[in-house]
């Protein structure tokens, strides 16, 4: 972007949205240079600019077509792939002042809100009416359902739930060129393509989201959780196949190893037995009378795995100490490492034993630490590479170690991401899942929304080879 470019666009945008809409210093663009992936990528934007209606990001999204100059959209910069950060430079359109809850509709088990509002602010909105917002990423008190629904998040209920898509029947839609577009709307089932289902998970290539009709679902009538004690972490993994074998779907099956389990307990005092080599967090909800059984069961499959204790939470409060102690495993990693690299990638469950114990012969062959805490009932691994980076060699072996566990989770049969995204971080991965013909067919679907390549430019999909041309 010229020095010019960006002088008119400045003026521009303060016409649009107010000169404290504008971000346009050193200094406060630097806020913006990364997402919570703060170990691999860094870009300042040149310019960003806070929108407060959809009115408004059409707007800037036309300045920034006339000039030629890219885009990407962001929430509040939670995401862990790079999906957020202005890798090509341009303009940042950040939806964090579009905060708003526009309605609910119990009748219909709705809620509309617009791009910035917190993902735990639905739940909460909507509780006195006897709903809740399903997913629930680890970062839900402060993720936006912007963010939610580029990214497809999921988070310890999706196994039962379904992730974001699963939730989402509308949104207002920005395309690369300003055109404002309705993908669904109201009901679950609408006729011709899904274009919704494209756009979901897209991580900001087709369009800036502005506005989502989410459905809601009632509180359940009764919930149980279930903290299942192991003397190993193979012993809980087999525990996990055995549950499900059973036909048993719990709105959550999380799994956390013994260090991780002692950071967490030394900050968050959730009652987690520090001696254990892993514990499983288990929740049921639905009918009192089936959970009952259900709950039978679940202990049952965990006796026949070596099972030490299992403590069932007797009040809310209990459970919500329970889960105090998993949400808080990302902020308790800063007491067992000065830098970490978080990995997400998904293992069919039957191989996580076999997986889980190569990534620690892989950490032990690079003298990297690699504690886990993850979604375990539906495969989605979370490997935490520790490192220091005062001392020389420690992140290069961290990254090496971080490539040859992606690289075994695809060979077992498993994916890169499973709620994180591809952004910059896994794009080269997609080569070890899809022929060239496979990423050149995706490509041309992008194309057609953004022929220009402007839309959050050189994520998800890999550089194209030497001597290959781009889709």
């Amino acid at each position: 972007m010229t020095r010019e470019t960006r002088i008119r666009l400045i003026q521009a945008c303060q016409a649009i949205v107010g000169a404290d809409g504008v971000i346009s210093t050193s200094d406060e663009l630097r806020v913006y240079e990364c997402d919570a992936l703060t170990t691999r990528h860094k870009a300042m934007p040149e310019l960003v600019v806070l929108p407060t209606t959809t009115d408004q990001v059409a707007a800037i999204v036309r300045l920034c077509a006339a000039e030629g100059v890219p885009i990407v959209p962001r929430g509040a910069g939670t995401g862990l792939s790079g999906g957020a950060i202005p890798s090509a430079g341009g303009v940042l359109i950040a939806l964090t002042r579009m905060t708003r809850i526009r309605e609910i509709d119990p009748q219909n088990r709705t809620a509309t809100v617009e791009a910035g509002c917190i993902n735990l602010a639905i739940s909460r909105a909507v509780m006195p009416r006897g709903f809740f917002f399903a997913p629930d990423p680890a970062s839900q008190q402060a993720s936006t359902i912007g963010g939610n629904v580029a990214e497809n998040a999921g988070g310890p209920h999706c196994l039962k739930y379904g992730a974001t898509t699963n939730h989402v029947l509308g949104a207002t839609v920005v395309f690369p060129d300003g055109e404002i577009v309705q993908l669904g709307g109201r009901m679950a089932d609408r006729p011709g393509y899904d274009l919704l289902g494209v756009f979901v998970g897209s991580e900001g290539t087709l369009g800036i989201c502005t506005t989502v009709t989410v459905r809601l679902l009632p509180l359940p009538q009764a919930v149980k959780t279930i903290l299942g004690v192991f003397r190993s972490i193979e012993d809980a993994s087999d525990a996990v196949s055995n549950i499900i074998a059973r036909g048993i779907i719990p709105v959550a099956l999380e799994m956390i190893d013994q260090e991780t389990t002692r950071a967490v307990e030394a900050y968050a005092k959730a009652g987690y037995p520090v001696d254990a080599g892993a514990v499983l967090l288990i929740e049921l909800e639905g009918l009192a009378a089936e959970i009952a059984i259900e709950a039978i069961a679940v202990e049952a499959a965990c006796r026949e795995h070596h099972c030490l204790d299992a403590k069932v939470a007797r009040s809310d409060e209990e459970r919500a100490l329970l889960w105090k102690g998993r949400k808080s495993a990302a902020g308790a990693f800063g007491r067992m490492t000065r830098n970490y690299y978080h990995q997400d990638a998904v293992v069919p469950r039957t191989k996580l034993t076999a997986v889980l114990k190569e990534i620690a012969e892989i950490g032990a062959r690079h003298g990297v630490r690699v504690p886990n805490v993850f979604h375990a009932g539906d495969g989605n691994i979370h490997p935490l590479l520790c490192y220091d980076d005062r001392v020389p060699g420690q992140y290069e072996q961290a990254m090496a170690a971080g490539d040859e566990i992606m690289r075994c989770c695809i060979r077992a049969g498993g994916t890169v991401s499973g709620e994180h995204g591809i952004g910059l971080e896994k794009r080269e991965y997609l080569r070890l899942m899809y022929t060239e013909d496979d990423l050149a067919a995706m490509q041309r679907i992008r194309q057609v929304l953004d022929p220009t390549g402007r839309c959050n430019p050189g994520k998800i999909f890999p550089e194209a080879e030497p001597g290959r041309a781009a889709a």
